[in-house]
């Protein structure tokens, strides 16, 4: 039985557990890259689960991290919280762990007044694209960052919210 659990900054070891295992699995998937996150040490894991009205949370089985998700607070100028760091490792994909955190993080935007959710993806992941649209996000005009090849720029995706 898969569960979640909502990560604090002390829970930074779990949190960098699952984010390099993350990064080392499906590299194609992210922007950051496993090598960046070797530096620093306690002090940037807790820098990054520290963030003011952020939200984190892993999904373990057996008491293993299987799943990971962020959620990061709006621009403050109309820019909805971000939904980030999405990962399932292959043992759990297709299980429904990938739209678990998905709503986690939903639950956690509308909590904050959100009325809709923002991502970034790696064009060409079609199996994230996919997870996504079957969640109710759906592509924008807008343009994503640039990507490390200088060219291509992440896919932007928004999904609007509404209280059940």
């Amino acid at each position: 039985m898969v569960r979640l659990r909502v990560v604090t900054t002390d829970d930074w070891p779990l949190w960098r557990d699952a984010r390099r295992t993350a990064l080392a699995e499906a590299p194609h998937a992210f922007k950051s890259r496993l090598a960046d996150w070797h530096r620093g040490g306690e002090e940037r894991w807790r820098a990054r689960l520290e963030m003011p009205d952020a939200y984190h949370v892993v999904a373990l089985l057996n008491g293993r991290a299987v799943g990971m998700a962020g959620g990061m607070p709006g621009d403050g100028d109309g820019r909805p919280p971000e939904l980030r760091s999405v990962w399932v490792s292959p043992e759990a994909r297709g299980h429904g762990v990938g739209g678990r955190l998905i709503a986690a993080v939903e639950t956690w935007a509308l909590r904050t007044g959100a009325t809709a959710l923002r991502l970034a993806v790696i064009p060409g992941n079609a199996p994230a694209i996919t997870l996504y649209e079957r969640h109710g996000f759906a592509a924008t005009r807008e343009p994503g960052d640039l990507l490390a090849d200088g060219v291509t720029r992440e896919l932007v995706m928004v999904k609007a919210l509404r209280r059940s």
